[in-house]
């Protein structure tokens, strides 16, 4: 499998801009929970339907050989 960088580094840099938000309490804790399953659920669908064979742009794809 490889790791597509700039989808990645998106959700990672959402991910602790969230988890920083949560933290100075700058928003609600159960909105930041709900985006973060948003980001994970995309994060793994994308996993799932490029190990299926789908044409989409995942995170995580395939190593081409």
């Amino acid at each position: 499998m490889t790791v597509n960088p700039p989808k990645a580094l998106i959700a990672l840099v959402a991910m602790v801009c969230l988890t920083v938000l949560m933290a100075i309490n700058a928003i609600p804790d159960e909105a930041g929970v709900g985006l973060l399953g948003s980001i994970v659920g995309y994060s793994i669908g994308n996993g799932v339907q490029a190990r299926k064979g789908a044409d989409v742009e995942p995170i995580i794809r395939k190593k081409q050989q």
